[in-house]
């Protein structure tokens, strides 16, 4: 992975590739490059680095060709170099691909085109063995020959390759990793994402799991893996290339915050009966009696997704009555769960495109439950697979640390929670309407939030944690998965060392690492335990600690006994997460500002995880 751009028309394809290229930067990479049909030849040009220095290294002549393909890499076999940097080529040269993916069985097909045909690897990556394997399996068809490539293969793919002998053709092929075909006039194209599209089509289509494509100048043909050519339906792109923009901020990371309180409201539209102030989630499509049947949920997610489950946990138990599990989905198929059909399985990925989340989905379904994903990417992996889907549509994220999805991914758990307490009986009317009414206060309550007056006081106190390099996070019940998603936010971005820790358990070793001056943020939002909070910010105290507190404005207590206070609008302990996360991104954010971090492409990271 990380990124991928075809090209083939009557332009210069070198700019359209840069340009593509750049569009796909949030996901990700280490390394970028381009391969370019030339008069018979395919000139590849690669670079560890930038895509900027890849354009810089791109020969002026070649630039004028009109058909090719680019990607850029995020190293998981080998490190980022030239070498390893896509696309690969043939033995011969006369192939070149760029690939998503891993290629599990790549150890196997390398030794046996090493014995068989001679061929020589340049590289330490897994997708060079597709560029030999379609080369040995060429016979003057580029599309038989990716088609065969195929059926040998293992793992995951997306997949675009190009033959010298074929000007003007690419050939893409797709398993597990997106791949999606734009349609132009006397030009397509072929991306990895929609972003690199968008300057050129909004005319789309989603390639599934099992088919390939033809690109010409002239046409589009896609095939399923039988063979058998499809008539797929285009997809109309609506949203504009400004909305993956900056906006005028400094980072996108900063913009998709501020972005929250719209976010917010996009994802309870449409789902709040106005006559009754129900929540109505129609996307569900389970029965009264299917939910009254159920006697177990588990939620399966990653990083940032999987904080959120935490919540939804607590939320959907307190309010439904079903006991409910959450695991890393990395883990979860590890452990042997035991599934039964009368549970349901909750999948939540922003991109809907993360490798071990699909692994769950699919575990789920083999052991005969049904599956709702939570996810903001419409035509996504994880939204075609599973048997309902519930959009965030919290538009499009770009910098790598998520922050407008993570919090649209609450309020997602809080309506499922809230509707299935309704059809189950489990939660009164009363309580109902108390928490719908506060479910639609959120977004002009994040507004206050993100104050002027709010995110200066953020900035102040950055200027004190940003020089260390360990953090605490402390929070009880409600509030310590809200500690545990703004310490992943810290170390992701500003590379402080943050620990998040359930404030009752400081007692039990981490207190031993508390110093006179260290940085402790405390989340105290949770009115009915807040005296067990206070209590261990006394205990930091006493260790000289610095306590900055994430509190709630009717909580008079909490000044006097911290040195630094964010207060949030009054609201009820259950929703209180939405809005106390903020302040824990916004702490992040400017962490890494001060720290002169790279904010929206931290280090070693990539926005869509595609490989296990």
């Amino acid at each position: 992975m990380c990124g991928i751009v075809g090209y083939t028309g009557n332009r210069k394809a070198g700019p359209v590739l840069i340009e593509g290229l750049k569009k796909l930067e949030y996901r990700g990479y280490d390394s970028a490059g381009v391969a370019l049909h030339d008069n018979g030849r395919l000139i590849v040009t690669k670079a560890a680095g930038s895509v900027a220095e890849l354009e810089k290294s791109l020969n002026e002549h070649h630039k004028e060709v009109t058909a090719g393909i680019g990607h850029t890499r995020w190293a998981t076999h080998g490190p980022p170099t030239d070498l390893n940097a896509h696309p690969h080529s043939s033995a011969s040269g006369e192939i070149v691909v760029v690939h998503n993916g891993i290629i599990e069985n790549y150890r196997t097909l390398r030794k046996r085109l090493t014995e068989e045909a001679g061929f020589k690897f340049k590289s330490e990556t897994d997708s060079e063995v597709l560029a030999h394997l379609i080369e040995y399996c060429y016979e003057g068809d580029l599309l038989a020959a990716v088609r065969r490539a195929m059926s040998e293969i293992e793992g995951s793919y997306a997949l675009v390759a190009a033959s010298s002998r074929e000007p003007d053709r690419l050939v893409c092929a797709r398993k597990d990793s997106p791949l999606i075909i734009g349609y132009g006039e006397g030009e397509n194209y072929v991306a990895s994402d929609i972003p690199a599209l968008l300057a050129h089509t909004r005319r789309t289509c989603v390639m599934d799991d099992g088919e390939f494509a033809v690109l010409t100048p002239e046409k589009i043909e896609i095939y399923n893996k039988d063979g058998q050519m499809l008539d797929k339906d285009i997809l109309e792109i609506t949203w504009n290339l400004e909305a993956a923009e900056k906006g005028g901020y400094d980072h996108f990371m900063l913009k998709e915050i501020m972005e929250q309180p719209a976010a917010v409201r996009e994802t309870l539209r449409q789902r709040i009966k106005r006559d009754s102030g129900l929540v109505e989630l129609g996307e569900l499509d389970l029965t009264t009696e299917q939910i009254l049947k159920l006697d177990q949920i588990y939620i399966i997610a990653c990083g940032t997704a999987y904080h959120a489950g935490l919540i939804g946990k607590m939320a959907i138990e307190k309010l439904a009555g079903i006991p409910v599990e959450v695991d890393v989905a990395s883990e979860f198929r590890y452990r042997d769960p035991l599934l039964e059909p009368n549970q349901l399985a909750i999948v939540i990925s922003q991109s809907g495109e993360t490798a071990d989340t699909l692994a769950g989905l699919r575990m789920a379904h083999t052991k005969g439950l049904k599956v709702l994903a939570i996810t903001n990417v419409v035509g996504s992996t994880v939204s075609r697979e599973a048997d309902r889907v519930m959009y965030t549509w919290a538009g499009p994220e770009i910098a790598v640390a998520s922050t407008k999805a993570y919090v649209t991914q609450l309020v997602a758990l809080y309506l499922v929670a809230i509707y299935l307490g309704q059809t189950r009986g489990t939660l009164e009317p009363e309580k109902a309407g108390a928490l719908v009414d506060g479910l639609l206060a959120l977004p002009e309550q994040l507004t206050q939030v993100l104050s002027e007056d709010n995110i200066a006081t953020i900035r102040a106190y950055c200027e004190h944690l940003s020089r260390w390099d360990n953090a605490f996070f402390i929070g009880r019940n409600l509030d310590y998965p809200v500690a545990m998603e703004g310490a992943l936010k810290l170390k992701e971005i500003s590379y402080i060392h943050a620990e998040a820790c359930a404030a009752g358990e400081l007692k039990h070793g981490p207190l031993a690492l508390v110093e006179e001056g260290m940085p402790v943020i405390a989340l105290a939002t949770q009115e009915a335990i807040l005296d067990k909070t206070l209590s261990n910010i006394q205990v930091v105290n006493a260790r000289g600690g610095a306590v900055f507190a994430v509190t709630r404005e009717d909580f008079e207590d909490v000044s006097w006994q911290v040195e630094s206070i964010f207060s949030l609008p009054v609201v009820c302990d259950t929703l209180a997460p939405v809005l106390g996360v903020v302040p824990t991104q916004l702490i992040a954010y400017y962490a890494a500002v001060a720290r002169g971090c790279s904010v929206d492409k931290p280090r070693n990271l990539a926005k869509s995880v595609t490989v296990e």
